[in-house]
C-alpha cells in the first residue's frame, strides 16, 4: 500500500480497509472501517486533516486534498467524508464536507468550504463552488451545481446499495491478498 507518514503526521487506517497499491495516502488521514481507496487515488492530508468515515469508497483516480490555515483562510479547510459515501471515478474533493450516505458522480469537483448534506446525489461532472451548502435528499447537477429535484425512493435505496456493493468488492480484493 502507498500509505506513509509525513513527519509527525501519520495515517490511521481502520479495520478491513482496502488501499490499492497504486493509491497514495499520506499525512493526517483517518480512514474508517470497511472503506476502500481504489487505484490511482491521492488522499493527501499534508497541511490539514482528511477524515473518511466507515463503509465509504473512493473510486479510481480521485484526488482528495485540503487547504492550510492562513490569513486568507483562517482555520484552513479540512476534508470530512461521512459514512457510506460513494465517491465516483476521477472526483476532486478539496477542503469540503460530505455527509453520510452521499453519492458523488464521476468527474465532479467540490471546492473548499462546500457542504453536501446527508443522502444526496451529485451528478457526474458537477461543480460545487466553495462555500456552497447543498441540502440532503436531492439530486444536484451542473457546473455550477443546481438542485434539480427530490430523490425518488429507488434512488435513496441505491445510495445504500452502492456503499454495500463496494464493501463486498473491497472484501473480494482483501481476500485475494490473503
Amino acid at each position: 500500500m502507498g500509505v506513509r507518514s509525513l513527519g509527525e503526521l501519520q495515517p490511521r487506517i481502520g479495520a478491513r480497509v482496502y488501499v490499492d497499491e497504486t493509491a497514495l495516502v499520506v499525512g493526517d488521514v483517518d480512514i474508517g472501517a470497511d472503506s476502500s481507496i481504489w487505484p490511482m487515488c491521492v488522499v493527501r492530508g499534508d497541511v490539514h486533516q482528511v477524515r473518511i468515515g466507515a463503509r465509504s469508497n473512493i473510486q479510481d483516480g480521485c484526488v482528495l486534498h485540503v487547504s492550510h490555515a492562513s490569513s486568507y483562510r483562517p482555520g484552513g479547510a479540512p476534508l470530512h467524508i461521512g459514512d457510506a459515501v460513494t465517491v465516483g471515478h476521477k472526483v476532486l474533493l478539496h477542503g469540503c464536507t460530505v455527509e453520510d450516505g452521499c453519492f458523488i458522480g464521476m468527474g465532479a469537483v467540490v471546492m473548499d468550504g462546500a457542504v453536501l448534506g446527508a443522502g444526496l446525489l451529485l451528478g457526474a461532472a458537477s461543480l460545487v463552488p466553495g462555500g456552497k451548502e447543498l441540502e440532503g435528499g436531492y439530486l444536484y447537477l451542473g457546473s455550477p451545481v443546481r438542485r434539480v429535484r427530490a430523490l425518488t425512493e429507488s434512488e435513496r435505496t441505491y445510495l445504500t446499495y452502492s456503499a454495500d456493493h463496494y464493501v463486498r468488492v473491497k472484501d473480494r480484493y482483501l481476500a485475494e491478498l490473503g
